[in-house]
């Protein structure tokens, strides 16, 4: 796909500078720029790297003034928010790339389900009874739609994701790649003997709205009601998120995170990657949790967690210096017992 700097421009609202007809093929930073690429610049920082770019386009802000002479092989698109623009484009871009509407062969669709327009279906994928699809959904190949799910309007499915049965996912949700939404939540009951029974999962998993979650990440079902992920929320990959957790809207959790069942997170809650989160309690809404914490007891008020068990980050940061102390600390103290022993003998 080619554009042109004047195409460009059309599509940002923006000013050519330079010559309109120069064309683009391709996308890079601009200190890796190359000929037939489009680049930006927004950052002060990266202004060297303008006059020496290879790119043939470069996105700059309108108030952009160069202050030497640039590559007579550049041409700029001046637009009042370079980095926003720039946004604006590769998602321009990224909808050009989408799969056209198209039901791909080998694949199969139950007869008892219903499909909406628009719709691309991969090969090798599968669609259960009763499922229901909305309009321009996007299905990639070996992905599994269990009996009796739902998914909304304008949703993508990347390849190889598995939906178990009666999930509920919303309008422009998005998963990548290997993700499991509906296996069962680890619920087992030990006997007399210690032998471990299976207890049935027989809840599902809802995704509303606008959820987005990571390659090979896996939300388990409930064990009864419902797994839900709220409006927004954005999962990275390798999250687990067990049976009955409730993540509330606009929250993130980072890669290799884990939530035990029936954990409560509430609202435009931060999780950073490798945290964990001990099951059947409440994270306030506005928490930020730094990676690798550890959270093992309900959290009432919004701050900003470390450790493990976590503690408000600056009380973490003041024990760190005292950690990182003990060493030296228990010198002396072996030394001040030393002296102890002296002057007892020297007392008697």
């Amino acid at each position: 796909m080619e554009f042109s700097a004047l195409q460009i421009a059309a599509i940002l609202n923006g000013e050519v500078v330079g010559n309109s007809e120069i064309t683009v093929n391709g996308l890079a930073k601009i200190e890796e720029g190359v000929t037939g690429t489009l680049s930006f610049l927004s950052n002060p920082k990266y202004e060297e790297y303008i006059y020496t770019t290879q790119s043939s386009i470069c996105i700059v802000n309108s108030t952009f003034v160069p202050s030497k002479a640039l590559p007579q092989t550049l041409t700029l698109v001046k637009v009042e928010d370079a980095y926003a623009c720039f946004a604006k484009l590769l998602e321009v871009y990224n909808q050009m790339r989408q799969k056209q509407p198209k039901i791909e062969i080998p694949s199969f669709i139950s007869e008892s389900a219903k499909i909406g327009e628009g719709l691309y279906l991969g090969a090798f994928a599968y669609i259960g009874e009763n499922v229901v699809i909305g309009k321009n959904v996007k299905i990639y190949p070996q992905a599994y739609i269990g009996d009796g799910t739902v998914i909304g309007d304008d949703c993508t499915i990347h390849a190889g994701v598995k939906i178990y049965a009666d999930t509920k996912i919303g309008n422009r949700c998005v998963l990548h790649a290997g993700v499991v939404i509906g296996s069962d939540g680890f619920g087992f009951a030990p006997d007399e003997k210690g032998v471990f029974s299976k207890v049935p999962q027989i809840g599902n998993v809802i995704l509303e709205d606008d959820v987005e979650i990571g390659s090979n990440s896996t939300i388990d079902c409930a064990t009864m009601g419902s797994t839900i992920l709220r409006k927004g929320v954005k999962i990275d990959n390798l999250v687990h998120l067990a049976h009955n957790v409730e993540v509330g809207s606009h929250s993130a959790i980072a890669a290799q995170a884990g939530v035990a069942g029936s954990a409560k997170i509430g609202k435009h809650v931060l999780v950073g990657g490798q945290a964990g989160i001990s099951g059947h309690l409440h994270v306030a809404d506005g928490t930020r949790i730094v990676a690798q914490s550890g959270i093992p007891n309900t959290i009432k008020k919004a701050e900003i967690l470390m450790g493990s068990p976590a503690i408000p980050m600056d009380d973490y940061k003041k024990s760190f210096v005292g950690f990182r102390r003990l060493p030296i600390i228990i010198k002396k103290l072996s030394e001040l017992e030393d002296k102890i022993k002296t002057l007892s003998k020297s007392a008697e």
